[in-house]
Order: C-alpha cells, then structure tokens, then sequence
C-alpha cells in the first residue's frame, strides 16, 4: 500500500533459545508508531531485521513501497535516521568531527541544521561526545538523524534512562517532526506512557509474536479495567477477560470489549485501562499459558 512506509509480512528470525515468529504489521506514513513489549519480548531483533543489520530466516520486508533486500539496503540509508539506546559514534570524536565525517556519508547532509540542533540542544561541537551525559548522547544521535533529511526515524528505547524533562523534551522534538509533511516514526519502548502521549499506533509484541496491533486510540478503548467482588469474578465471560488478578479485596480483570461489559455487567465497575496495563495483563497470560500473550 502506498500509504504505507513499513510493512512485514511474517518475518521469522530463530536464533534456537529465542523465535521472531511470523511478526506481521505495518506502519502508516505521517505517523508515530509505538513498538511496545517487556525487554527480551523480540523488539530490538525486530529492529534489526528491518534495518538489514541481521538476515533474516524468512518473510518480507518493504519499505517505502519496495523490499528490503538483504544485503542491499544502502539505497535506503538516505531517507532513514536511526538512534539506539546505546550511542554509535566513536567516543573521541566531537560533534565538529562528526559533521565532517556526515558530509561523506549522506547526499542530504545538512551542516547548517546539524549546527542548528546542536545549539537548541546545548551540545558543545568541540567536546568529545564520550563525556556526554546518556541525555546529551540521546541528543546527538537525533540531531544526526535529523540532519540528512530523513523521512522515517528507527529509534531502539531513545527515551530509556532518561529523566522525565529530558524524556518531554524528546517527546516534543518527535512531534515537530511528524508534523513535516511525509515524516514518520518507528518508536520502540517499554516506557508505555510516553507512547500515551505521541503515539498514533501501536504494536506491542511478546515472546516473539505480535498480540497487538491497530490504532493506539481504538486499542485504549476497546480495553477496560473490571473491578468487582470476587464471588463475582466467574460470571463474566471467559472470551471477554485477558488476565485477571483475585484477592481477598475483590477482583480486577482485563477485557477486551469495554462496550459488551457494560451492556451485560452494569453493577460492575469499569475503568480506562492505560497501554501499561493492557501490557501487563496481556504478559501475565501468557505467563500463565506457557509463555506467550496469544
């Protein structure tokens, strides 16, 4: 589909003591997609999968309407930016060095508006980035991504270890880009809140298998929160309850249609569930089943 700047179409990756099994979803342009999941759930090899840093076993990747290629992704880099929780560059060098170093690298590099990140995100040029702070470091790794006219950032936990202003600050720099015609966002995170905020999509991956995946909007709100009495907990329909937690309080459950309760249990009460607590809920199934939230 055109509209689409991502697609995966069941990729598999089987490393023997852990599976990317048959992962399928995709990614609308001129969006911010939350990729969500507990760490070891299957995120960072999805990630590098789709940027051709490991070969896959099988399926198929497309981006920007044509396949990803092992081997032969290079004609991509131009139009993606990629930040990792973990910086790339070389410790010794200066974001002056980098720039240097850019040049050769992107057609599209743009000095001006790496000097211009730089000064809105209070990075000395002339310091070795090995004594940035992790906030510092996460800055960098964007101002790089957002200097070579990049129209779809790949970003691995960018927010994870930051503290909430700084976590804000990047949350506001990726709206400004998704505001730009044709730019899009493949964030992953175990920060669920975050995603709350800036999210347009979600998908959220467990075990190797994706449990999720739609309209962040739509999935908040066809999930709820039960409570009730826990002599109460056995009238509500089985197919209905995700998880549910019984103690000597009484009863809480996920469901997965927040209408069809309240039609057919109106003397419970039914709360908003946050994508935190989808996630989690969905986890703990899949605990209790073997292993994975199907």
């Amino acid at each position: 589909m055109d509209n689409m700047v991502l697609e995966l179409k069941n990729v598999t990756k089987d490393y023997g003591d852990f599976k990317l099994d048959n992962v399928s979803f995709s990614v609308p342009r001129g969006t911010v997609c939350g990729f969500i999941g507990q760490n070891g759930a299957g995120k960072t090899t999805t990630i590098q999968l789709i940027l051709d840093a490991v070969t896959r076993d099988s399926g198929e990747i497309t981006m920007f309407g044509k396949e990803v290629v092992p081997g032969q992704s290079h004609t991509l880099r131009e139009d993606i930016g990629v930040v990792f929780d973990e910086m790339g560059f070389h410790e010794f060098l200066t974001p002056a060095q980098l720039d240097e170093i850019m040049k050769r690298i992107y057609k599209n590099w743009n000095s001006e508006t790496f000097s211009g990140y730089l000064k809105r995100f209070s990075l000395p040029a002339k310091k070795r980035c090995g004594n940035f702070s992790r906030g510092m470091r996460m800055k960098l790794q964007i101002a790089v991504a957002l200097s070579h006219g990049a129209k779809f950032l790949v970003m691995d936990e960018p927010t994870s270890g930051l503290d909430p202003i700084v976590r804000n600050e990047m949350i506001q720099i990726f709206r400004e880009f998704v505001v730009e015609e044709d730019h899009t966002i493949l964030l992953s995170s175990h920060i669920t809140g975050d995603l709350e905020k800036i999210a347009d999509e979600v998908v959220f991956i467990d075990g190797g298998k994706i449990v999720l995946a739609g309209n962040k909007d739509e999935i908040l709100e066809k999930h709820a929160i039960l409570k009730c009495k826990k002599e109460q907990a056995d009238q509500v329909s089985a197919p209905l309850v995700v998880d549910k937690e019984i103690s000597s309080f009484g009863a809480e459950m996920l469901v997965n249609d927040r209408d069809a309760c309240e039609k057919l249990y109106p003397g419970m009460v039914i709360e908003p569930a946050t994508l935190e607590e989808i996630m989690i809920h969905y986890v703990n199934r899949a605990k209790a089943h073997g292993g994975r939230a199907e």
